[in-house]
């Protein structure tokens, strides 16, 4: 009998990623096993992203490729879940656009695509809920759910719209989760939400046994032996506390790389966006960073061009990116995104202004990152061997507990392995450098 395969194809963040790594687990409990592509695949499974409309766009070019597909095979299955099933106008498209596709899944509530799936002719068992063992592609390093949902709602975000409202995972689960990751091996953890720092604010205090938040539950995780490293993505600047930079500081697990999304360095802008904090507040923030753990690396997310943002507005940003220093920034033009308040607001800016705009925060922050990076030359950095560099399967890659990617020879078998790399060169955004020894793990 021939082997059944499945072809996931995920767009989107981190969170998206993970959601694909469970949705593989379902299939292969279902004896199904990964395809390489799109053509030897007998279910085809598309998880989605409604960020911005050019990627729903993109998106909807790939299923049509999956149903050119079908019309060869007529007995493919073709599902799609994510972000964009899960409000009415995506739903809308796909049924529009693509109507050979077979089934919709939603991601928030993964442990119903069992159920799904059997009803078009594949049994998966009994898999419920937390029984769901995602196939993670790293043996290594592993992502982790703590909230879902959001409760921000910026302007030009959809996420809550699509996502709802906030809800953390108890602090057991998570705390169960990790500690089995660290009993099979894995050495770094990456807890996601979308405001991780507002966990457990949705927690009724009876049900889950004390008032937990953020920072208690970083205290905890840093206890569970095997793990040694805990990173967490993304932060909300209007949430982070103090509390949580002075963990961090004590701590020997978690990261001193703190992914601050600011958005823009104008207050009227950041007023429009709805994100709850000033340039005033979000310099103050790095500040104290930078005072507790003057190692610690910064990097952000950065829009340019948001309705109303005039000249004025631009240069606030410019001076914010001086003055931060950020070790590396996303760097996005703003487009407008229907749904949101933010594309109803009047003076959007022109397209070529944008343009200019941008290339210009790109090029003063990639002469910042590339000053930051050859500062650490002559250094001697803990790095997690993570394995071959993908470039040149001679060299190792890993990164620093800072987040810098670093290339160094070195046999294969380090992989999973911390040791201590002298850095010699900052060639683009990485390093390069020769292993001193390794260290102890």
């Amino acid at each position: 009998m021939r082997e059944r395969k499945y072809f996931i194809e995920t767009f989107g963040c981190q969170m998206n990623e993970h959601d694909s790594e469970v949705i593989a687990g379902i299939m292969e409990g279902a004896g199904y096993s990964a395809a390489t592509s799109i053509d030897e695949a007998d279910i085809i499974l598309f998880n989605t992203c409604c960020v911005r409309e050019s990627a729903e766009q993109r998106i909807l070019g790939r299923i049509s490729r999956a149903g050119a597909l079908k019309k060869r095979r007529p007995e493919l299955v073709i599902g799609v879940g994510g972000c964009m099933v899960q409000y009415p106008e995506g739903r809308q498209r796909i049924k529009t656009r693509c109507p050979y596709v077979d089934f919709t899944f939603d991601t928030t509530a993964l442990e119903r695509l069992p159920e799904i799936l059997a009803h078009h002719g594949i049994p998966v068992g009994c898999l419920v809920g937390e029984a769901i063992q995602p196939k993670r592609k790293s043996s290594l390093c592993a992502f982790v759910t703590i909230t879902y949902g959001c409760d921000n709602f910026c302007s030009y975000c959809i996420v809550p719209y699509v996502r709802g409202p906030q809800k953390s995972r108890r602090p057991e689960e998570v705390i169960d989760e990790v500690r089995r990751l660290g009993e099979r091996g894995y050495k770094e953890v990456t807890l996601l939400g979308q405001n991780v720092n507002a966990y457990g604010r949705d927690f009724n205090p009876t049900s889950a046994g004390k008032d937990w938040d953020f920072g208690d539950l970083l205290l905890e995780l840093d206890k569970v032996p095997g793990i040694e490293r805990i990173r967490y993505t993304t932060s909300h600047p209007r949430d982070f506390q103090e509390r949580f930079i002075e963990i961090t500081a004590r701590s020997k697990k978690v990261c001193e790389h703190f992914h601050l999304p600011v958005q823009a360095g104008s207050n009227k802008v950041l007023r429009l966006m709805n994100r709850g904090y000033t340039k005033e507040g979000y310099l103050r923030l790095v500040e104290k960073i930078r005072e507790l753990i003057p190692s610690a690396s910064v990097t952000t997310d950065l829009i340019v061009g948001f309705p109303g943002e005039d000249d004025r507005d631009f240069e606030d940003t410019m001076d914010l990116v001086e003055k931060v220093r950020f070790d590396a920034a996303f760097t996005f033009m703003y487009s407008p995104r229907s749904g949101t308040a933010a594309a109803t607001l009047p003076d959007q800016v022109a397209l070529d202004v944008k343009k200019k705009r941008l290339e210009r925060l790109i090029r003063v922050q990639n002469e910042i990152a590339k000053q930051i990076n050859e500062a650490q030359k002559g250094k001697v950095l803990e790095v997690l061997v993570e394995g071959p560099s993908e470039r040149d399967p001679k060299m190792l890659s890993g990164r620093t507990r800072t987040n810098k990617m670093v290339h160094f020879p070195g046999p294969e078998n380090l992989t999973g392995h911390l040791v201590n790399v002298l850095i010699t060169d900052a060639p683009g955004h990485t390093l390069r450098g020769e292993m001193t020894n390794r260290a102890t793990i």
